[in-house]
């Protein structure tokens, strides 16, 4: 891969990892509920998925996803299901018991965080036909695949870890005063839950 091709891969990584949607409402969400350092976890989840995806589009599969409207079909409301589970949870969830020693919420695990980042990205179809046009702009077939298939996962993953943890999730932190109340964490669920219904609506209406 030419320097040329790479600067034109970082550019269209960064445009791709600042445009909104579930993974930036699901790292801000974390950040606002764990804490800016835990929501790293989430964004680790994503990043497995993303690599998952590249994968699934290397092995000829993500074609067969795309020329087949039952499984894309299929994908997209399990993916839509997801979301809407995720936002009810929040509208639903009671505030968490704040400690009066540290005036912090009770911690939810690691591998919680990843999981939910891991699915939040995974079961999204569009990323799959994304990476499926996205993939042949960068990997060239009369070269060995491996190395440019290296380069263009490692490109992905690094932009986006710092758009998804310096970004977004440093975005949220100046409203993480609000999860110091019941209050303000019944505002945060509920906007966030919304936020996730939305995303989900957007997935199955917008094509």
């Amino acid at each position: 891969m030419t320097w040329t091709v790479w600067l034109s891969l970082l550019a269209a990584c960064v445009v791709i990892s600042f445009t909104p949607g579930a993974g930036a409402i699901n790292t801000m969400s974390n950040a606002l509920n764990q804490g800016w350092r835990r929501s790293i976890w989430g964004v680790f989840g994503q990043q497995a998925a993303l690599i998952v995806h590249v994968v699934i589009v290397a092995a000829g599969v993500g074609l067969l996803v795309s020329r087949s409207p039952i499984v894309f079909e299929t994908i997209r409301y399990l993916g839509a299901a997801y979301l809407v589970y995720l936002g009810i949870r929040l509208l639903l969830a009671r505030p968490q018991p704040i400690d009066a020693a540290d005036v912090s919420p009770r911690r939810e695990t690691a591998w919680s965080i990843f999981r939910r980042g891991f699915w939040v990205n995974l079961l999204n179809p569009k990323a799959i036909v994304f990476f499926l046009a996205f993939v042949p702009q960068f990997v060239r077939l009369d070269r060995d695949p491996l190395p440019q298939y290296l380069i263009l996962i490692a490109t992905v993953i690094a932009v986006d870890v710092l758009v998804m943890w310096f970004f977004f999730a440093a975005a949220a932190k100046p409203f993480r005063r609000l999860t110091r109340s019941e209050r303000g964490q019944r505002v945060l669920n509920s906007v966030f839950g919304v936020l996730f219904i939305a995303v989900a609506a957007l997935l199955l209406f917008v094509h």
